[in-house]
């Protein structure tokens, strides 16, 4: 099955800035508050249901939230398409699991997961595959389980050419709330909360949204 051109990009461009990336993330979190303030609010969310917490990280990068996760009491991994980043995870995180994956395979058993971590990993996906990798995202949880998105709203796709001092070519697509929450409704999945927020300098210059959802706790009925 030929694979996407959204996922052979996002992997090349990975690939190219895996190694700065790394450096340029290495205090990510220190400027982003409401980030922070969400990934405890998930984590807390997650530790409530009966169940062993386990999280995938999915577009980890270089697993700095990944650990984030497991500092607040969640048994956290990480998924990535790019090997080079993933080879910068395991370097600065040995003890933590990560393993090569596409948002739209996240090769894990159906129902295996309590929590799902998505942070600015749909910016690169277009519209029509937003419902399909939802819908492997709902197929992964188990009831009850929580989805987290964080993405940059952007109205009009672009092209990134250049990114920390490397040329690339990566496509980021069009990503509103509305139809990510559309989105996710179509795959079964039920929006807890959302927030759409200005951009807070100098680390954030476009709004941004975060969405947690969750499958129902029974499968088809709203919870």
């Amino acid at each position: 099955m030929t694979e996407p051109d959204f996922l052979t990009a996002t992997r090349a461009t990975y690939e190219t800035v895996a190694q700065a990336y790394t450096e340029a993330q290495s205090q990510a979190l220190d400027g982003r508050p409401y980030d922070r303030a969400f990934l405890s609010l998930f984590a807390e969310l997650v530790r409530e249901q009966q169940g062993p917490r386990r999280v995938a990280d999915v577009g980890c990068g270089p697993g700095h939230i990944t650990a984030v996760l497991r500092d607040l009491g969640l048994d956290a991994f990480g998924l990535d398409i790019s090997p080079a980043m993933l080879a910068q995870a395991r370097k600065a995180h040995p003890e933590l699991e990560f393993r090569e994956a596409s948002i739209l395979d996240l090769t894990v058993t159906d129902t295996s997961l309590d929590g799902i971590v998505a942070l600015f990993s749909f910016n690169t996906v277009p519209a029509r595959y937003l419902s399909k990798a939802f819908e492997g995202f709902a197929k992964a949880l188990r009831p009850g389980g929580l989805v987290m998105l964080s993405f940059s709203v952007r109205d009009e796709p672009t092209d990134m050419t250049t990114w920390l001092d490397h040329e690339v070519s990566l496509p980021l697509q069009r990503l509103v709330p509305e139809e990510v929450v559309r989105a996710l409704t179509a795959a079964g999945l039920t929006v807890r909360a959302q927030l759409v927020r200005e951009p807070h300098p100098p680390h954030e210059t476009r709004p941004y949204a975060t969405v947690i959802a969750a499958r129902p706790s029974t499968w088809g009925v709203t919870a």
